[in-house]
């Protein structure tokens, strides 16, 4: 249950902090004073939709925070959960969960099970027709516990199953096109012939021939600046120091190392003559080189950054293929097994179902009664339980459950879900907590406004079941009823009050004696001695 709320900057809300107890609590007040935006701020903190506009004139964010009493979660730290949400003008989202950071949707899933607020359709698993199921399973009790148990070890099984076929090719069609797939690949790669190392040849040719008109013309140049040139310059220096290199030792030297020099730029200039001859450019090698360079690039964004991995992938799809073409024998075992469990998940698919047909009959007709006296003469509820098409298994059975409704004679029954009317669908989902509500999981039920459109001997009805599903779960209601104000364990009054030229909002827990007069001005519009004993006259009713 909730037991502490902080609300910090919503709407007329300044600062406020809420103390609720097990039971029925209700919750009434003037016009405007802020009631909704009390039921608003439990919804945020539930993880519903926020509006920058519900953020407090003048301030920067809002922020909401609840105690929720609840031992039995594992998330619980001495029996109380902690759970804050702060929003910001700039949309910035803060959600936690005893103080550890979630997301807007985890912390939706996880107050899921513990608050319900009426009227948040997005929050309703009534209105959720995947989860009537559930409700119903709960409704139906031992008969059906132990068959689903059973069921789910081996729908467990089924899955697992399912999972290794998959993965071992077992669907025969998903084996021939792996297969198709695989060896398409080998053939692409065994036609291509690949040679470790080629493709760095290759690339080396293709420069060299891409850029052979360049390299033709600077050799040429080269070539006959030191044949033409400079060897002819060295020859001529050579002659001129022959001539004087008696004169001294020093010339002598000279000569030599002149001499050397010589030798070995007709040395260089014989290399490249030769490189010069070696360079030539033929378009048809060029295109055969690029030709080839752009099969192995192909390959490479197949199948690996390299030929070596390439050719180490070939490898993987040969053994691929082994394995496929021999794992007959491995999937006929599992397909035998999978086959006995479906034998065994039918059987016990009946059975589920024979129940659940039975008591969804039970519930409907529990549901009816409940509607009567909430004052829905013409409605009937009628809990539809159908198979799923094509007998597919799933975590129920072979079972869809639908809740339909007929709000009036003569009209076709439609899902639940489909009710249009607010007045309507507040005494429907009434009817049907009531009858769940021993099954119900949810610690907190929050109602904005049930009572809209209903009096006399209906709200009463109303204020009754109220107080009867309080027994299972904390219940929160804003009312302006009288009969269902006199059904609550704990009153609360919530009031406005202006202060330097701002408006807060105020809650006060009632006293008894402060409950009967709260009782008496809804009741008559004003606190009277006549209407003092009709609320005592009420509240002793109850």
């Amino acid at each position: 249950m909730i037991s502490i709320l902080h609300i910090k900057n919503i709407g007329i809300i300044d600062d406020l902090v809420v103390n609720f107890n097990e039971g029925f609590n209700v919750l009434t007040g003037e016009t405007g004073a802020g009631k909704t935006l009390i039921i608003g701020a439990i919804s945020i903190i539930a993880g519903g939709r926020f509006s920058k506009d519900m953020i407090r004139k003048g301030e920067k964010y809002s922020f909401v925070e609840a105690s929720i009493y609840c031992p039995e979660n594992p998330e619980a730290i001495e029996g109380n959960i902690i759970v804050s949400r702060e929003i910001y003008a700039n949309g910035r989202n803060s959600c936690k969960i005893n103080g550890r950071l979630v997301t807007v949707n985890e912390l939706r899933e996880f107050m899921s099970n513990l608050i319900n607020i009426h009227g948040q359709l997005d929050n309703q698993n009534l209105l959720n027709d995947s989860k009537h199921i559930f409700y119903l399973d709960d409704f139906s009790g031992e008969s059906i516990v132990k068959l689903k148990n059973q069921y789910m070890e081996l729908y467990k099984r089924y899955n697992e199953i399912d999972e290794h076929l998959k993965n071992n090719y077992g669907d025969e069609k998903e084996k021939e096109r792996k297969l198709d797939l695989l060896n398409y690949q080998l053939r692409e790669i065994n036609n291509a012939k690949l040679k470790i190392g080629e493709d760095l040849k290759l690339q080396e040719q293709h420069n060299i021939i891409k850029n052979s008109e360049k390299l033709q013309d600077n050799l040429q140049e080269v070539d006959e600046n030191l044949n033409e040139q400079v060897t002819e310059c060295l020859s001529n220096s050579i002659r001129a120091l022959e001539r004087i290199s008696n004169c001294g030792e020093i010339y002598e030297e000279k000569l030599t190392e002149l001499k050397s020099i010589y030798y070995e730029v007709q040395e260089l200039a014989r290399d490249i003559t030769d490189m010069k001859k070696d360079i030539y450019f033929d378009m048809e090698e060029r295109n055969n080189i690029e030709s080839r360079l752009d099969e192995i690039y192909s390959l490479k964004r197949k199948y690996g950054n390299s030929i070596e991995d390439i050719l180490e992938y070939k490898e993987e799809i040969e053994s691929e293929i082994l394995t496929i073409e021999n794992i007959d024998t491995t999937n006929n075992i599992l397909k035998k097994e999978k086959k006995e469990i479906e034998e065994k998940m039918l059987e016990l698919s009946e059975k589920m179902h024979f129940i659940r047909e039975r008591k969804a009959e039970d519930l409907s007709n529990k549901i009816n009664i409940q509607l009567k006296d909430l004052e829905m003469q013409n409605a009937v509820i009628r809990v539809s339980v159908d198979k799923v098409e094509n007998n597919k298994f799933n975590i129920n059975g072979l079972d869809l459950v639908k809740f339909m409704i007929c709000t009036n004679k003569g009209e076709e029954e439609k899902e639940l879900s489909k009710i249009a009317s607010g007045g309507e669908m507040s005494r429907v989902m009434l009817a049907i907590k009531t009858v769940l509500a021993e099954v119900d999981k949810v610690l907190t039920l929050v109602f904005d406004e049930i009572d809209t459109g209903i009096s006399g001997k209906a709200a009463k009805a109303v204020g009754e079941k109220l107080k009867n599903i309080s027994k299972y779960s904390q219940v929160l209601i804003v009312t302006h009823s009288a009969s269902i104000a006199a059904q609550g364990n704990y009153n609360y009054f919530i009031s406005k009050s202006i202060r330097n030229d701002k408006t807060y909002t105020e809650i006060k827990q009632l006293s008894e004696e402060e409950t009967i007069e709260e009782i008496a001005r809804i009741s008559s519009g004003d606190v009277t001695n006549i209407s003092i004993e009709h609320a005592k006259e009420m509240r002793k009713a109850c």
